[in-house]
């Protein structure tokens, strides 16, 4: 019985991977998933009705509100740099003391945009520096395509050390901890990936004889100038939480109210609270579909654990045991975090992870950095389906052919050395 229902839920999870990969609502797949997998897990005896309703439909959101507000306090931080201008500041300062080498300017600006997004998170902030960065590149004679990949992959570089998307991750893997042991791999995969970025660059540049540096900074709207201390705001959350051990909450409101403070937002209670809470406001609005997502995964990742005896019967003597065996598979099939293929823990990755976690074969330690990587060097920097990477490609009118042609192979380098990084520390 166990092996014919393993084989019935392999067969859902194909058909899920399928139904992402042709950009199907994932908040619908994943609840869906959820029922058949509870289902056939009361048919085998590994559940009953009474708890299926506690421990996966109460418990899995549940499970889940802790990392859901610390996305919605990133998202908030990320309102507050905007409204404050310090992530135009920024911007305009790189480019005004990056000189007249246009290279130089635009590795520059990427690695402004990696070490904004280290703690900055929300569609909205992407959107809202993409609106300052993009123009700014193809100003300086940067091809469409290659701007676009630049940016995102930068982006998709800050998210290694991201408090907010690490917590999402950490939902999945339990007791798995935001300290140096994952950090030392964190900033070594964020700078593989900046490279990859900076060689990017280089050699889609190598023939480029003509740049338009006249409306590079001009085009940034700036209404006051910004205390060059300000500039410090967006590696805050991190320092505090790497160098004091502050949690990512409090480590937001600190550098959020520091923002306000330093650039003279908050003038008066009436004005100060106002702001606050429209800011606030829209950083939900920003994360809103984000958090539907969060609520309705944890679900599926409870059945998935309850569903683990059906997979040992159908795959217990497939799964490698050796840890070098499965990073070389990683690395080859990195691609496969497109599309919200299995790889990616945005997709049917979150279905790879409760197969793997199952068997019982590799440590948290191992796995949970393994499944960072695709997702980050393909969904969030290379991939259509991603939300911001979607607007990204519409502002610019840029194909999603060529968009994929760019960054893909880049990316792939990336995680595929990173994914070396990850066995030589973890395995």
């Amino acid at each position: 019985m166990d092996f014919i229902i393993g084989i019935i839920l392999l067969i859902s999870y194909f058909l899920l991977i399928r139904f992402a990969a042709k950009g199907g609502n994932l908040m619908v797949g994943f609840f869906v998933m959820a029922i058949v997998w509870v289902f056939f897990s009361i048919i085998g005896g590994q559940l009953t009705w009474d708890q299926a309703m506690i421990e996966v439909w109460q418990g899995g959101p549940e499970s889940w509100g802790a990392t859901a507000v610390i996305v919605i306090f990133g998202s908030w931080f990320g309102r507050i740099l905007i409204e404050t201008e310090i992530a135009s500041s920024l911007i305009k300062k790189t480019v005004e003391l990056s000189g007249e080498n246009p290279l130089f300017t635009t590795i520059l600006l990427c690695i402004v945009t990696t070490l904004i997004f280290t703690s900055t998170f929300g569609a909205g902030a992407v959107v809202a520096i993409g609106i300052i960065v993009l123009p700014i590149l193809m100003s300086l004679g940067v091809p469409k395509p290659l701007a676009v990949t630049s940016y995102l992959m930068s982006v998709g570089s800050g998210m290694y050390v991201n408090i907010v998307l690490f917590k999402q991750m950490q939902g999945i893997f339990t007791d798995y901890a935001y300290d140096w042991n994952y950090l030392k791999f964190g900033f070594t995969a964020l700078g593989v990936q900046t490279l990859m970025v900076i060689l990017m660059l280089i050699f889609g540049l190598r023939k480029k004889k003509t740049f338009n540096m006249a409306s590079s900074v001009e085009d940034i709207e700036e209404e006051k100038d910004i205390p060059i201390y300000a500039l410090i705001t967006p590696v805050i959350p991190v320092l505090l939480a790497i160098v004091f051990g502050w949690q990512p909450i409090p480590a937001f409101i600190v550098a959020s109210l520091y923002a306000l403070a330093v650039c003279g937002k908050l003038p008066n209670y009436k004005e100060g609270t106002r702001l606050i809470t429209r800011t606030f406001y829209d950083g939900v609005v920003d994360v809103a579909s984000l958090l539907g997502f969060l609520f309705i995964l944890p679900m599926f990742n409870k059945a998935s654990g309850i569903a683990a005896p059906f997979f040992q019967a159908v795959l217990g003597d497939f799964i490698p045991s050796s840890a070098l065996i499965l990073c070389i598979a990683f690395a080859i099939l990195i691609p496969l975090g497109l599309f919200r293929g299995p790889l990616t823990i945005f997709g049917a990755g979150s279905a790879t992870v409760g197969i793997l976690q199952a068997m019982g074969v590799f440590p948290v330690s191992l796995l949970f950095p393994l499944m960072y990587i695709p997702t980050i060097a393909m969904n969030l920097s290379t991939c259509p389906t991603q939300s911001w990477n979607l607007w990204a490609l519409n502002y610019s009118k840029v194909g999603a052919k060529e968009f994929m042609m760019t960054g893909v192979p880049w990316g792939w380098l990336a995680g595929a050395i990173n994914v070396m990084v990850c066995y030589f520390m973890f395995a």
